[in-house]
């Protein structure tokens, strides 16, 4: 009978990294249970393994017999092996080190959002952005504490994998009627508003380093620029993690969150032309031409990228009917190509992923099913808050990793300027737009939207990218990037709650929408239709009408599989209602028994109790014959329809005598 030899194997270089980033903030019974549990696995994998090889020699297996031979000296006829025990345990860290390490960053991100909602008076206080940052520089101080160095928010895994399901959420559930209403003036401040603050910041910034004294007289003025056009444009990951937790009102929420999300192409364009012009020296002024192509590029490129994978994807849901299953993964697969495929040609990323949510939602909704619907909504909420849990922890991890490079000077002046840039150009660009808007933004709101210019990872991804020869001042602006991104995240970010109370700034109202809300609002939508043709007027009202109707002639019959593709609006958003209702009356109890052959698609007609039959003076329209009711369609259409031409406009200036 063979023994069983016991012996030891001392592994000096074991990877055990992920083990102090568990320790930050681990309060609760349950979480300290969890790293206790950790704590045990890695002490049990780190014992000596049973059955290892004890000697220092090579051996190798040889079966013979069921026997296992070591092999002797060189010039022996034949071959001799030892016995080797059987590895009963043994350790292989550095096989799953990786997809280990990024679990264990995943679980700490979820258990901090979890112990963030169960406190709240906490949560009522100090927004969740910045008690993730809190969080990451403690884990950062951790790590540094036990002599491993923290790791950093490395652009590309910032840009390809954390940023997308953010900005697929933000598309896909994006208000479309608030956001096609405001577009001029969200362009506007995406635009002009990050124009303005990327040469505000960056002029005056060059002006201040070449100031005797300051020591920053080396810092060119294309670095300045390409510094300020960094900093300057709005983060929409900062925004979301912000605007969610007051509730402001829609109009601000997307005025300051479509402004982040359009000034991508804005900020590619000015980084790709300072960094390419900054080895230069100068630019021209064909090169200013240019940037004005590239960013027209840029913009436009990335929409159509993004409306081409849209069309595709709900082309792609029309024939998965009979595999309900996938229906979620399109929807997946086909924004993230589109955001790829922007990347590809360096088009906005952003703008594609966007156009291409908004494009695919209507359609795709429509063919798939319920419950691939519910999975679409809850993974992408599911996904888009890890990564914006992740992305504040490791801008705080990386705030310790460093280098830094402090000047006062520099970053103080650098916050000032940020200030001052957006207070002017908020106040500016509103008393433009006000000049068109029907209406016009208040005083509050001008203050809401300039205190809400928050900036984030973005900046602090582009500047990581810069390359350290080029530019020499690089750990100075990141140092500078960092530091502003912590004053508006903190400062702005903690004072904008009591700031909204205090001037009691319109809210968001939870309401629900109903039937007559949708018959009026489609109602007023045809009424000014009809006044803008009566005028002779082309204006938002007649183009949205002439788009809507070549969606319902030709769009939806290519994109909406079955008779779905012929309903009316109307009737659409009833039968939607409809099977809402009816779901939240089954999960509530709603004191009705449905019978069990009704299927889950049950009118709520047949659960409301029945009315009394209508009074006797009511009685019913008279019937009208086909021939007759045909004739008054002619009628109508034949005077009616020359409306539809384009007239010209009378006033009393322009009448005869």
């Amino acid at each position: 009978m063979s023994r069983l030899v016991f012996f030891t194997q001392t592994y000096s270089s074991m990877p055990c990294r992920a083990l102090p980033r568990m320790a930050a903030g681990l309060n609760s019974v349950s979480e300290r249970g969890l790293l206790l549990l950790l704590v045990m696995m890695f002490l049990a994998s780190t014992v000596l393994p049973i059955g290892a090889a004890s000697s220092p020699e090579m051996t190798t297996r040889n079966v013979k017999g069921g026997h296992d031979l070591h092999q002797e000296p060189h010039g022996s006829g034949h071959h001799n092996y030892t016995k080797k025990a059987f590895p009963v345990l043994s350790l292989d860290y550095s096989h799953v080190r990786i997809p280990f390490e990024i679990s264990l960053w995943v679980l700490l991100a979820s258990l901090m959002k979890l112990g963030f909602h169960l406190i709240p008076r906490l949560s009522s206080i100090v927004p969740e952005s910045c008690l993730l940052i809190v969080v990451g520089l403690l884990v950062g101080g951790l790590i540094k504490v036990v002599g491993e160095d923290p790791p950093v928010l490395d652009s590309q895994l910032f840009f390809l994998c954390l940023l997308p399901p953010i900005i697929l959420d933000a598309g896909y559930f994006l208000p479309i009627r608030p956001f096609t209403e405001n577009v001029g003036t969200i362009l506007m401040f995406a635009v002009v508003g990050t124009l303005w603050n990327a040469f505000f910041v960056g002029g005056l910034l060059y002006a201040v380093c070449q100031i005797e004294g300051t020591n920053l007289a080396n810092v060119d003025l294309l670095a300045c620029l390409l510094f300020g056009s960094i900093i300057s444009a709005v983060d929409p990951v900062a925004v979301l993690a912000v605007f969610e937790e007051i509730h402001i009102n829609e109009l601000l929420h997307i005025l300051v969150f479509g402004e982040s999300l359009l000034n991508d192409a804005v900020t590619v364009v000015l980084y790709h032309l300072f960094e390419e012009y900054a080895g230069v020296g100068s630019v021209s002024v064909a090169d200013v031409c240019l940037g004005v192509i590239s960013f027209l590029v840029v913009a436009l490129g990335g929409i159509l990228v993004g409306t081409i994978y849209g069309v595709l994807a709900a082309f792609t849901s029309r024939f998965t009917s009979h595999t309900r299953v996938i229906e979620p993964l399109f929807v997946f697969v086909y924004s993230y190509m589109a955001y790829l495929s922007a990347e590809v040609f360096h088009l906005s990323g952003i703008m594609a992923l966007i156009a291409c949510g908004a494009v695919m939602r209507p359609y795709v909704e429509a063919n798939i099913s319920h419950k691939s619907h519910t999975t679409i909504k809850y993974f992408l909420k599911m996904w888009s808050s890890v990564s914006e849990t992740l992305i504040f922890i490791f801008l705080g991890v990386s705030t310790v990793a460093g280098p830094h490079s402090w000047d006062w000077t520099f970053v103080t002046v650098t916050v000032i300027l940020c200030l001052v840039a957006r207070v002017l150009g908020v106040v500016g660009l509103t008393y433009i737009i006000n000049k068109f808007r029907i209406v016009k933004l208040t005083t509050k709101d001008q203050f809401i939207v300039a205190y809400g210019g928050l900036r984030g990872a973005i900046a602090f991804s582009l500047g990581y990218l810069l390359d350290r020869v080029q530019f020499p001042k690089r750990d100075l602006f990141l140092t500078a990037i960092i530091t502003v991104i912590f004053f508006t995240v903190f400062v702005q970010g903690m004072t904008i709650r009591p700031l909204v109370d205090l001037l009691a700034v319109k809210k968001k109202q939870e309401t629900k929408r109903s039937i007559n809300e949708e018959i009026h609002t489609q109602f007023l939508d045809h009424l000014l239709t009809g006044i803008e043709d009566i005028c002779g007027h082309y204006g938002h009202h007649h183009w949205k009408d002439k788009l809507n109707r070549f969606n319902k002639k030709y769009v939806k019959k290519c994109l909406i599989a079955g008779e779905r593709s012929k309903e009316p609006q109307l009737i659409a958003f009833y039968h939607k209602m409809e099977m809402k209702q009816a779901i939240e009356l089954v999960e509530s109890g709603g004191g009705v028994k449905l019978p069990s052959a009704v299927p889950s698609t049950v009118s709520m007609q047949n659960i409301q109790p029945k009315k009394s039959p209508p009074p006797a003076y009511e009685r019913a329209l008279p019937q009208i014959s086909q021939g007759r009711e045909e004739e008054i369609r002619n009628i109508l259409r034949t005077n009616l329809q020359k409306t539809r031409q384009r007239l010209r406009s009378y006033n009393r200036h322009t009448l005869v005598a």
